[in-house]
C-alpha cells in the first residue's frame, strides 16, 4: 500500500506541475501576438483534464471516514 500511495503522490505532483506550467504557456501564448484560438482552446482543455485527474487522485489519497 505504501508504494501505491507513494506512486499516487508522485503522479499528483507531476500533474500539479504540468497544470501550473500550462498557466504560463497560456499566458505567454495570449501575450505573443496574433491569437491562435484553437491552440489556446486545446491548452485550456488539457488544463481542465489535468484538474479532473488531480481531483480524482486527491480523492483516492484521502481515506474514507465513517461519518
Amino acid at each position: 500500500m505504501l508504494t501505491d500511495r507513494d506512486s499516487l503522490l508522485r503522479k499528483l505532483h507531476e500533474l500539479r506541475s504540468e497544470h501550473r506550467d500550462l498557466d504560463t504557456v497560456i499566458a505567454r501564448t495570449v501575450e505573443a501576438g496574433p491569437l491562435d484560438q484553437l491552440h489556446i482552446q486545446r491548452l485550456k482543455k488539457r488544463k481542465l483534464l489535468l484538474k479532473d485527474e488531480i481531483a480524482w487522485l486527491e480523492s483516492r489519497l484521502i481515506p474514507d471516514s465513517i461519518a
